[in-house]
């Protein structure tokens, strides 16, 4: 049986010592790195992305998180379109400049990276381990960040290490047996050292 019981929740703002057990506990859950962009009347625009998640394979659906602040919130809702690529390994220098800090080149410059389109005009890293471009279909607000979920329209993959980031840095994956054969000499996480 399904609980029907309303539960509050106090919505005012979180305390410092709360925030920041989150945003350190939030650190330590490894995601993948992807550039979202999109194009169309509001602008060509991209921006390092971390949260960006499945929603659904019937239909492929997927969501992403923007900060409000940051005029592709404003850019992406007004487009209506966007495109998620998940970058690879070697692709960190993408995500660098798209976040605000190029080892080289201007900060979201789209000559960092060679780009394709499919349906929806939103710029498409070629390279990238995965692509996916978007339809919007519903964008909701939550605290300082929008939502947004897109129907994907056409969607592509490419061989490669995916990029990571976790801890406050970036990494790749490693695989690990799948058996316990050799256990002992599993290697830990490139990005830090395990806590003891």
């Amino acid at each position: 049986m399904r609980d029907e019981h309303h539960h509050s929740v106090d919505t005012t703002l979180t305390d410092q010592t709360m925030r920041m057990s989150f945003i350190d506990g939030m650190s330590r859950v490894a995601t993948s790195v992807t550039i979202v962009t999109t194009d169309g009347e509001a602008g060509r625009f991209g921006l390092t992305v971390s949260a960006m998640s499945s929603v659904t394979a019937d239909p492929p659906t997927l969501l992403i998180c923007v900060n409000r602040r940051n005029p592709m919130d404003a850019a992406i809702r007004s487009n209506g379109v966007f495109g998620v690529n998940a970058l690879r390994a070697d692709q960190r220098w993408v995500a660098e400049t798209f976040a605000g800090r190029p080892r080289r080149g201007n900060p979201y410059d789209f000559q960092a990276g060679a780009w394709h389109i499919e349906n929806t005009g939103s710029p498409l890293l070629t390279g990238a381990v995965a692509w996916f471009d978007c339809v919007m279909i519903a964008a909701h607000h939550v605290g300082t960040h929008t939502i947004a979920i897109g129907r994907v329209v056409a969607a592509g993959s490419e061989p490669g290490t995916p990029l990571i980031y976790g801890r406050r840095s970036f990494g790749e994956l490693v695989q690990l047996p799948t058996n316990n054969e050799g256990a002992s000499e599993w290697p830990y996480p490139i990005w830090d050292e395990p806590d003891l």
